[in-house]
């Protein structure tokens, strides 16, 4: 029964959000709590409640003051030259924009962290997105194509958590797995190229394209909201405390929440030190923070009755039963394909900590080793990037201003299919063996 409400719950979950019926923020409330009810575990929803908003208190808390760091930083116009100099490379052409953007995305990725990805393309690419009559929904998909092959890093996550739960070395995972990540990062930039051809057809039939880089330049200064705001004397410090900050993030120095809270404290006091602008900047910037951060604690409400009533860890188990012992032989491609489902349905941590290990054991009794299995296990990030369970996902689409339901309907068959080149370039590369050796 547990299995059949936690699949009821998120069929119902995703069913009201891609049809439009409730927001993204009403759903990952009222769904759970009217499942976890109905499934009869009313008395104690409170407190799993508490404890999944508590455990996604840091994420809301980065995403905070990482908008607001970020806001500091676009208001002060640190992006500008970036984006005016993109401007004269690209002379107006949609394709060259297009696949710039998923070219910064894929350079941004190696950090490792989604939201920093999502933060700075998005700071860097939107308005030119907007001046030129783009839709930001390309830039939302182009963006998570390219976050969802590039999380396979070590540090990204998914490869750490399938060494570790396997036992094997994280090296023997990931340095064969780099030649597959070229083969996603070159049909990432297929993908761009086609939404960019797909944009300047769209643009030419509105008789919108012919944009040179003077107008788009003008065209983006026009929607400023408020020259004034900017600092171009403190450019050159803006750009070495970005830089700072993302060298701490990378290397870890501080908690991600404790590094943007620092980040923006500083930033603010420099570019606004005035008390009355820092309450404007809030006050302009409050909207889009809101949104995200409610997701963020609406989401904790979602996953904390998912995985207190015990409904994730049955979806978990369900895997074992799904595999027939005829495809034995073909486990890592089992692995493949089955990573591609759950990691949208269950969190990263339920599905290479709970069910990864479960195929490995199989696997071994058909010669597929545990490194075999864990490469496998990678192809489906693409796909998990787009999962209700992931926080960046909300930051992305708060960003670009576009809804979460039309941005997963957009973007599921490019993601689908981004899976499947990752798994297709492993099987060719023989990094994910065809089948056992046993």
């Amino acid at each position: 029964m547990l299995l059949i409400w936690g699949y009821a719950m998120v069929v119902a979950f995703m069913a009201l959000i891609m049809t439009r019926r409730l927001s993204p923020l009403t759903a990952l409330i009222l769904v759970p709590i009217g499942v976890g009810a109905l499934a009869g575990f009313g008395p104690g929803l409170g407190e799993m409640m508490v404890q999944g908003i508590t455990k996604l208190a840091p994420t809301g808390v980065m995403l905070l003051f990482a908008i607001l760091y970020f806001a500091v930083m676009i208001d002060a116009g640190l992006f500008a030259p970036f984006v005016s100099r993109l401007i004269t490379l690209v002379h107006g052409d949609p394709v060259k924009v297009v696949m710039g953007s998923a070219a910064l995305a894929l350079l941004v990725s190696l950090d490792g962290d989604g939201s920093t990805t999502y933060m700075i393309t998005t700071a860097a690419m939107l308005p030119l997105y907007r001046a030129m009559g783009i839709r930001p929904i390309v830039l939302a998909c182009v963006t998570m194509l390219a976050s969802g092959v590039m999380n396979i890093l070590p540090w990204g996550g998914p490869t750490a958590r399938a060494a570790s739960a396997l036992a094997v070395d994280v090296s023997d995972v990931f340095v064969p797995m780099v030649p597959v990540m070229v083969a996603g990062v070159a049909w990432t930039m297929y993908v761009a190229y086609r939404m960019g051809r797909a944009e300047r057809g769209r643009l030419q039939t509105h008789g919108a394209v012919a944009l040179q880089a003077e107008a788009v330049v003008g065209s983006l200064h026009d929607a400023d909201a408020d020259l004034s705001l900017r600092r171009p004397d403190r450019l050159w410090v803006n750009a070495m405390l970005t830089v700072v900050l993302l060298a701490a993030l990378i290397f870890a120095v501080l908690p991600l929440p404790v590094l943007f809270m620092l980040a923006y404290a500083v930033a603010v006091m420099i570019n606004y030190p005035a008390i009355e602008q820092q309450k404007a900047l809030v006050s302009r910037h409050g909207g889009n923070v809101l949104a995200v951060v409610g997701l963020i604690f609406a989401a904790g409400v979602f996953t904390g009755i998912l995985s207190g009533t015990k409904m994730v860890d049955a979806m978990a188990n369900s895997v074992v039963t799904l595999v027939p012992p005829a495809l034995g032989p073909y486990l890592a491609i089992v692995t493949g394909v089955l990573s591609v489902p759950f990691t949208f349905f269950i969190s990263n941590d339920a599905f290479y900590y709970g069910v990864l290990p479960i195929l490995a054991k199989a696997g071994e009794t058909y010669g597929v080793t545990a490194a075999e299995m864990a490469r496998a296990s990678l192809v489906g990030q693409p796909v998990h990037l787009l999962s209700p369970l992931v926080p960046s996902t909300f930051l992305l689409v708060g960003l670009c201003g576009v809804d979460f339901g039309e941005h997963q309907r957009f973007t599921l068959r490019w993601a689908l299919v981004s899976s499947l080149v990752l798994l297709l370039a492993g099987l060719l590369l023989l990094v994910i063996p065809l089948v056992g050796t046993r």
